[in-house]
């Protein structure tokens, strides 16, 4: 005597099949669209970083340049490390609490931007290559990356002012390095 199962014929246990393979493909569509808005919200959390960092950067540069001992020239610092402590000074004076990891890099490798002569730091920007999330919308102390097609371009520099017909440098900022 065969005793078969009245409840699931062989047709129905192919419609199962098929059932289970429809799930698993919705739940692995789910879980590629949460890692996608996960890597653009990172990505959005790393933009947001470098304003801020480069930012800090640019005003340590412009406070190193103003803090120039009594008598001595206004002078750029010569690398990032004299941010960390001002080395015109004998005691320990600090224009950055810390240097700051490029966010899109996620290293210390920042690109150093040069005065003329080569030997003052003005500024950074990122070695990222990477096409910005953020294109418009910038506060108004980053106009001018508006439209900029990579990371790199986003350049964090004191002493130049920048308009919408581009960026220049400063002329107070010239004159201030003949005194």
């Amino acid at each position: 005597m065969v005793i078969r199962d009245s409840f699931t014929s062989p047709s129905a246990r192919g419609f199962t099949y098929v059932g289970l393979l429809i799930i698993i493909a919705i739940i692995s569509l789910a879980a590629t669209a949460t890692l996608q808005l996960g890597a653009i919200a990172y990505r959005r959390q790393a933009e947001e970083e470098l304003l801020f960092i480069g930012l800090q950067y640019k005003r340590a540069i412009r406070s190193y340049f103003e803090a120039a001992p009594p008598g001595a020239l206004s002078a750029a610092p010569t690398q990032l490390e004299d941010l960390l402590r001002d080395p015109r000074y004998p005691g320990v004076r600090r224009h950055i609490r810390q240097l700051y990891n490029d966010p899109m890099t996620g290293k210390l490798d920042w690109v150093l931007i040069k005065s003329a002569d080569g030997k003052g730091l003005l500024g950074v920007h990122s070695r990222s290559k990477e096409t910005p999330i953020r294109v418009d919308n910038f506060p108004d102390e980053f106009f001018h990356f508006k439209g900029k097609h990579r990371y790199s371009d986003w350049v964090f520099v004191y002493g130049v002012v920048c308009s919408e017909q581009g960026c220049e440098i400063e002329r107070t900022f010239e004159d201030a390095g003949k005194n």
